[in-house]
């Protein structure tokens, strides 16, 4: 070990530091923002385990978010992330019950998000539109601002939603776009018009479990308990999670003949 950290000293010595220019500065930024977003994400939901959310991870990665923040104020795709993690973040209060089980979005005590969090989140979700055009970011904080300002679930802007992942998924390939695209599409259009959109999304959702939660969720709005009863279970062998796994177990037994 001594001797690579001798080698490694060498290496820094000898190597020029410069300055990067504008296009490296945008790629180090945006794989920097990336990374933050993939540690928050973990610490809302984590992927395996126990326990549905890793507070460590999540606050550390709004920290850091902040850090850059304070470094680049006027760079939309910072104040966007941080935005979205904001108000992701401020609904944690209501995401478990009593026993640590998992609540949907639709079914969660709005009652009990952090109210001063929505407002900060949905205050820099709305600078983060005016500092350029709109990237993946700003229109994921913008989508998360419509879902936190609905006072009830019946009062979400589903239609304002529909569009701004519209233009989400035209800019990015991510599936877990075209997912909640998908669930989108459901609540505007119907389950089926959300079970066609599914569909087309078959072998590109990672984790897979995913893409058969949301199936078994539209297939019971469908009207359809058998299939979607099966989707539920399907999930709940594939996710890691326990409490997420618990959750679609629940929801499957629901369904029981």
């Amino acid at each position: 070990m001594a001797q690579r950290i001798s080698r490694a000293k060498r290496t820094v010595r000898g190597t020029q530091f410069r300055q990067p220019d504008a296009q490296d500065r945008d790629q180090r930024l945006a794989a920097a923002l990336q990374v933050l977003y993939l540690v928050f994400n973990e610490g809302y939901t984590a992927t395996a385990g126990p326990d549905l959310h890793r507070t460590d991870l999540a606050r550390e990665a709004i920290r850091l978010t902040r850090a850059v923040r304070r470094l680049l104020p006027h760079e939309g795709r910072v104040t966007g992330l941080l935005a979205l993690m904001v108000l992701t973040e401020a609904r944690t209060p209501a995401r478990t019950g009593p026993d640590g089980e998992l609540i949907p979005l639709d079914e969660q005590d709005r009652g009990r998000w952090d109210r001063d969090a929505v407002a900060e989140g949905t205050a820099l979700a709305e600078e983060a539109l005016a500092q350029g055009p709109a990237g993946d970011y700003q229109l994921q904080a913008a989508i998360a601002a419509l879902h936190d300002e609905a006072e009830r679930a019946e009062d979400t802007d589903w239609p304002q939603i529909l569009a701004l992942y519209d233009l989400l998924v035209r800019r990015t390939p991510d599936p877990a776009a075209a997912l909640g695209r998908a669930v989108a599409v459901a609540m505007v259009h119907g389950p089926r018009a959300g079970l066609t959109a599914v569909d087309a999304l078959a072998g590109a959702v990672e984790p897979p479990y995913r893409l058969d939660a949301v199936r078994g969720h539209l297939l019971e709005r469908a009207g359809e308990p058998a299939a979607a009863r099966a989707a539920y279970l399907a999930a709940a062998d594939a996710t890691l999670s326990e409490p997420e796994a618990r959750y679609l177990r629940m929801r499957a037994g629901r369904l029981a003949p």
